[in-house]
């Protein structure tokens, strides 16, 4: 029946029964995700509508009951037909997603969060009521703490009696599911319920197994644990545990032991609230699971809500378990509970944010904040809550101004002192500017990478630094040279369709030889594909173009002429062994130039690497600068044939010695092996470009230097004219 109305509805859910009140979705309703609900026949009956459980509703599963998961939901006598069930079932709440900096562990709370909204509102926050009744009988008469490790700076334990394990009020099941969390019963849900008010995760024991004594130490090396999720866990030394005096019971700050959960049958109950070292929290849990809890321990937590917490979760045991308390608390605590003082000038502040703020209205800033403030003229003593962990130093208590006066509220002004470019980068923006004009594009890219590729593109010999407690095991180690970085990024471009590439990187790379620790500043270019090398002309990328931009660069630091390009003596296995040489500077290597190896890409892509630091050490003089001659150049050809172990750039400084300073261009332009040269030789044609300071030069000067030219190689290396 639906209101006065009866509907025909043909469901096969297992749980279906008369008399029930459930959820009805009638034709022309839509589901999430995008279910429209019609009028139909099934199995040969006409049926007008659906019966829905909680997952066609958009609820996960894991929210849910095992009834529930099984077939429709089931609702209470007292829900009347025709109502939104949405709305009955109190799921007509809104949620708002907040994405907090890792800063504000503060703000992992209603009770934080409570505090911003009412600096924001100006308004006061209302006390969490932790009014409760306490039995005669003291915790303290028959049970014990012995903390023994100085990873526990706080730990307090309460105990109640008599608790009723049964299912939590509508409005606890409603509030936990809306974060995130599965409801299980009233008491478990009471511990995460008070963990989302205060931000102080709390863990419940089953006193009975339990016994009178709570230990923290650090466990044993190779320690056994069995949590709750029923998996037996092996520990290290670096982990905190909980243990009753005999064996860990639980993992500090991560999860508790199966031996004492909360079970239906519990009668009484520990309740642990503490605080434990976030750094061996975040390692343990990087091993077992992250959860709500740790991820607050991580964090960093405020002593006085440690507190809070404990007497909050005895007042809910007793009002929604019908729980006894005993009086008293067992505390070991190392903590400092008082609040920090800082002192700041009004005038800093107006400095720091370009403002104008009064003095009014900055200690009106703090005291929304809930800080309070003592003033001596135009210094403000501003008294920081310890729950405000993330301030402690007066450039905190800027940033707290100007985020609630509010930055739109600053006037925009230009800065009122004129700038100046540094010294200190000076030659890397020389550098940077140079490969730009030579038409490169800058990238800048991840330092980490994975272990696996931090021997590529390179065979020296160092040890990879790794990251302790990497994010992922894609970015766990610091690399080692620029390539591997510029190769993901060709990769990335390529996937997207962008075949022309050429870019550049200037970066740190790192490495460990010894027990020494180390970093280089390199210079990594990649390049493939078409390259411009003019207005409306390109040519495809190969080892001539990427090593002419080489040379433009090092011509440009001073180092015309003390460089050579040498082939390889240790080749790297990802280099193209007869197009990659050592980039050599007044007989020092200071970097790598080729082609990558088929087997590393079927693409032809060229790269380069110089290791800035080694090439810094080559002192170059001033720059000279020579008058550009008045009069027209003269270029000639010649091809010479030699053996075929000759490199170009060899016979090129023959060619040079032969005609001296009156050769001021030398480049090749072919080689060829083939028909009409000897199997062991090879055909190199050069472009020379001859030029005077004080006349045209003629042929009748210039044959003569030509001549010189196959003299001079001929003798050297025993070259002749190609026919």
């Amino acid at each position: 029946m639906y209101g006065k109305e009866i509907l025909n509805i043909v469901c096969g859910a297992p749980n279906v029964k008369a008399g029930q009140k459930v959820i009805v979705a009638l034709s022309g309703a839509e589901l999430p995700g995008g279910i429209k609900i019609k009028k139909g026949m099934i199995r040969g009956q006409e049926s007008n509508g659906m019966i829905c459980s909680l997952s066609e509703l958009g609820i996960d599963s894991k929210f849910q009951s095992e009834e529930d998961k099984k077939g429709i939901h089931i609702l209470a006598n007292d829900a009347k037909p025709g109502e939104d069930p949405v709305k009955y079932m109190g799921l007509d709440d809104e949620v708002i997603d907040f994405e907090l900096t890792a800063n504000r562990g503060d703000l992992l709370s209603i009770l934080g969060m409570a505090y911003e909204i009412g600096a924001i509102y100006g308004k006061k926050v209302r006390e969490i009521d932790l009014n409760h009744k306490e039995e005669k009988e003291n915790i303290n008469d028959n049970f014990k703490l012995d903390i023994k490790t100085e990873n526990c700076q706080l730990f307090l334990a309460k105990k109640a009696l008599n608790v009723e394990i049964k299912e939590s009020p509508d409005f606890i099941k409603n509030r936990l599911l809306a974060s995130g969390i599965r409801p299980i019963n009233n008491v478990v849900d009471i511990s995460n319920y008070v963990m989302l008010e205060t931000g102080q995760p709390l863990h419940f024991y089953d006193a009975d197994r339990l016994g009178n004594k709570i230990e923290v130490r650090m466990a044993e090396k190779g320690e056994k644990l069995t949590t709750l999720d029923e998996v037996e866990r092996i520990l290290s030394e670096d982990d905190i545990v909980i243990s009753d005096g005999k064996k860990a019971i639980g993992l500090a700050g991560v999860m508790g032991g199966l031996e004492t959960e909360i079970e239906p049958n519990t009668k009484n109950v520990v309740i642990e609230s503490a605080i434990f070292d976030g750094v061996k929290v975040r390692l343990t849990s990087k091993k077992i699971v992250r959860s709500e809890a740790s991820n607050r321990f991580e964090k960093g937590l405020d002593p006085n809500r440690t507190y809070m917490a404990v007497e909050r979760a005895c007042t809910l045991l007793e009002k929604y378990a019908g729980a006894k308390i005993l009086s008293g608390t067992s505390i070991y605590d190392k903590t400092n509970k008082e609040d920090k003082e800082i002192t700041i000038a009004l005038k800093k502040i107006n400095r720091i944010l370009g403002s104008n703020i009064a003095l009014k209205e900055a200690i009106e800033v703090f005291e929304k904040l809930g800080f309070k403030t003592k003033t001596k003229g135009e210094e403000i003593t501003v008294i920081v809550p310890r729950r405000r962990i993330d301030i402690s130093i007066e450039e905190d208590l800027i940033e707290e101004v100007g985020r609630i006066y509010g930055v739109n509220n600053i006037e925009g002004k230009l800065p009122e002192v004129p700038t100046v470019p540094g010294n200190f980068d000076r030659p890397l923006r020389a550098l940077r500017n140079k490969m730009i004009s030579l038409g490169l594009n800058e990238t800048l890219s991840y330092i980490l990478i994975s272990d696996k590729e931090s021997k590529k593109f390179t065979s020296d010999q160092f040890e990879e630094v790794r990251l302790l407690d990497p994010m992922s095991e894609d970015r766990n180690t610091l690399r080692y040279t620029l390539i591997t970085s510029l190769y993901k990024i060709y990769e990335y471009n390529m996937a997207h369709g962008n075949r022309d590439i050429s870019i550049f990187e200037i970066g740190k790379t790192f490495f460990k030889k010894g027990e020494d620790y180390g970093e280089e500043q390199k210079l990594c270019m990649l390049m493939t594909g078409e390259f411009y090398t003019g207005i409306n002309e390109k040519r495809n990328v190969d080892f001539y173009i990427i090593k002419g931009v080489v040379e433009e660069l090092l011509n440009s630091q001073g180092y015309e002429g003390r460089y050579s390009f040498v082939e390889p003596k240790d080749l790297p296995k990802e280099f193209h062994p007869g197009q990659t040489a050592d980039i050599i500077v007044n007989g020092k290597k200071v970097g790598i130039i080729g082609k990558l190896h088929p087997e590393v890409t079927k693409e032809n892509i060229y790269t380069c690497e110089i290791n800035l630091d080694k090439l810094s050490e080559i002192k170059t003089g001033k720059p000279k600068y020579k008058e550009i001659s008045k009069f027209p150049s003269v270029k000639k050809d010649i091809a010479l044939v030699v053996d075929k172990n000759i490199q170009a750039e060899t016979l090129a400084k023959s060619i040079k010695k032969a005609c001296g300073n009156t050769l001021k261009e030398i480049e090749i332009f072919d080689v060829y092996e083939g028909k009409g040269i000897e199997e062991t030789k090879k055909s190199l044609a050069y472009s020379l470009t001859f030029s005077s300071q004080d006349k045209t030069l003629t042929d009748e000067e210039i044959n003569p230097l030509l001549e010189k030219i196959v003299t001079q190689t001929s003798k050297d290396f025993g070259a002749r004219l190609r026919e």
